[in-house]
C-alpha cells in the first residue's frame, strides 16, 4: 500500500471533494418562495427570474396551447413578478402606508396564483408550461422590472422607484385581463379577469397619487 506525505495529501483532497460535492449541488438550486406555482412537474415559472433587467421568455410551443392555459401560466408568471417586488417593499419601504400596501399585494396575488394553480390542475393536468410573452400587456410590463436596482435603493428613493415600477406592471395585467374577458373559454377566468381589472385599477390610482406627492 502507498504511503508518504504526497499520498496522504492526495487522499485528503479526495475526501474533501467527496464531502463538498453534495453541498455544491445544493447551492445551484434556486431559492424557493412561498408563491404557489402551477401543477406538479410542469410549473410555468418564467425563465429569467425577476432579479435583473432580463424579461422572462416564452415556454416552448406556448402559442399552440389552449388560450386559457396560456393565460393561467402567463398571469401566474406576471403575478410572481409583482409578489417579488411587493415582498421587497414590505421589508425596505420607508413609508408605513407603502409597507401595508405591499403586504396587500402579496396576499391578493398569492391568493389568485393559488386559485389559478387549482384550475390548471383541474383543466390541464400535467400540461407543459405555456408562458406566452406575446400576450397583450405582458412583455412591456415585465421588461421594466429591475429588482437589482430597486434593491440597491433605500428610503424615499426606494418608495418612488417601487411605485414607478409597479404602476406599469399593473397596467400590463389589466391589458391581459381585458383580453381574457373576450377570449377565455372558462367563465371562472373571465370573472377573475374582471376582479383583476377592478382591483388593480384602484391600486394604480392610489400609487399614482403617491407618485405625484413623493416627487
Amino acid at each position: 500500500m502507498k504511503t508518504g506525505p504526497d499520498y496522504c495529501r492526495n487522499m485528503l483532497v479526495v475526501g474533501v471533494l467527496a464531502l463538498t460535492t453534495p453541498l455544491m449541488g445544493c447551492s445551484r438550486q434556486t431559492d424557493s418562495r412561498s408563491t404557489p406555482q402551477a401543477a406538479s412537474d410542469h410549473k410555468p415559472a418564467a425563465s429569467g427570474a425577476h432579479g435583473d433587467t432580463h424579461a422572462p421568455t416564452s415556454s416552448p410551443n406556448a402559442a399552440s396551447a389552449p388560450y386559457d392555459l396560456q393565460f393561467i401560466d402567463t398571469m401566474i408568471s406576471h403575478h410572481q413578478g409583482a409578489v417579488s417586488m411587493a415582498d421587497m417593499a414590505a421589508m425596505k419601504a420607508s413609508r408605513p402606508e407603502l409597507k401595508t400596501f405591499a403586504l396587500e399585494i402579496v396576499a391578493d396575488q398569492n391568493r389568485e396564483i393559488s386559485q389559478m394553480t387549482k384550475w390548471r390542475e383541474q383543466w390541464y393536468p400535467a400540461a407543459p408550461p405555456a408562458v406566452n410573452m406575446d400576450f397583450p400587456g405582458m412583455m412591456g410590463s415585465m421588461q421594466g422590472m429591475n429588482m437589482g436596482h430597486m434593491n440597491s435603493m433605500s428610503g424615499k428613493d426606494f418608495d418612488r422607484m417601487f411605485v414607478d415600477m409597479m404602476i406599469p406592471h399593473h397596467e400590463g395585467a389589466i391589458v391581459m385581463a381585458r383580453d381574457a374577458i373576450g377570449r377565455a373559454e372558462h367563465s371562472d377566468l373571465k370573472n377573475l379577469s374582471q376582479e383583476i381589472i377592478f382591483k388593480q385599477q384602484g391600486e394604480i390610482s392610489r400609487m399614482s397619487q403617491w407618485a405625484a406627492e413623493w416627487r
